[in-house]
């Protein structure tokens, strides 16, 4: 009796020392695994900082500031939208693009709401889609007066940041408390990653030789093999004439702030190591010589 006491207790001593050692090496690859995490985004930091530092010294986009620069500024675009690179043990992907070809989500109003609205209806989205993305936006819909509809958005989602629509994640929640309440799969069809940008919306002028097909489709209101004869001009634009708008086209085009040339980009860093990575986004003005709107993903 005795010795098989003591052998139940060994065997319990050798349980609880195996339990200890296993959370003892979990604990050391957690903190492997932080500390890993915390050198790339000390690493990226430094690539950032070398990035903002060449972008602002370079005389190619010094040049690209100049109003005249619309094919210089194009063929840049061409030219550096996949830029891979090799920094030790890490590899840093760049892209460059620009950054007005989407439009701002924010900057639905009572002049161009119908083709927001005529937009989703061609996808088979009803109107009040576009009323809870109002709703999601209070700051520019108090300014724009239309804003008469409340859904049951933010009783389910309290936190949700409601002045405007800062993020694609924002959206998605948006977009999953639509597909609850009326259950329309259609809207996983709407191309959103070639439509809108997001962030407070402050006038800024779509680029009109950048612009997405699924934005020529919105802005005016014309087919999308229509978008797409638009759309495979790009760069060659200089004036409205060059586009050759119906007057239906023109008139619903004219409801968007649009311009010929707008010196900002959107930048993309990919830092990868091994298994992990770390995404970074970020907007530059060209004639500031100025990055805003900076945005990390691990």
């Amino acid at each position: 009796m005795r010795s098989a006491i003591a052998l139940l207790i060994t065997m319990m001593f050798v349980m609880l020392i195996s339990v200890g050692i296993g959370y003892g090496l979990t604990q050391v690859k957690e903190a492997s695994q932080t500390v890993e995490e915390e050198d790339l985004l000390y690493e990226s930091s430094m690539v950032l900082g070398d990035l903002l530092t060449m972008l602002q010294s370079s005389s190619r986009l010094i040049q690209l500031s100049d109003e005249n620069a619309t094919d210089q500024l194009y063929q840049f675009l061409q030219s550096s939208n996949f830029l891979p690179l090799s920094l030790g043990n890490e590899k840093v992907i760049i892209s460059f693009s620009s950054a007005r070809k989407k439009i701002n989500i924010n900057s639905i109003n009572k002049t161009n709401e119908p083709l927001f609205l005529a937009y989703f209806n061609r996808y088979h989205i009803e109107n009040n889609y576009v009323d809870i993305l109002k709703e999601s936006m209070q700051d520019s819909q108090e300014n724009n007066n239309t804003h008469n509809v409340t859904s049951g958005l933010f009783e389910e989602n309290p936190t949700l940041f409601r002045e405007y629509i800062a993020s694609k994640k924002q959206l998605d929640i948006i977009n999953n408390y639509y597909l609850n309440e009326y259950d329309n799969r259609n809207l996983e069809k709407i191309p959103f990653d070639e439509l809108f940008r997001y962030g407070p919306y402050n006038e800024e002028a779509l680029d009109l030789n950048y612009v997405t097909v699924s934005v020529w489709e919105l802005i005016t209101g014309a087919t999308k093999e229509r978008a797409t004869q638009l759309f495979d001009q790009e760069g060659s634009y200089r004036s409205l004439s060059d586009l050759g708008l119906t007057p239906k086209e023109s008139e619903n085009i004219a409801k968007f702030k649009t311009t010929f040339f707008a010196p900002f980009l959107a930048v993309k860093v990919k830092i990868i190591r091994d298994v992990k990575s770390i995404n970074i986004y970020f907007k530059y003005d060209i004639k500031l010589k100025k990055g805003y709107d900076f945005v990390y993903e691990v």
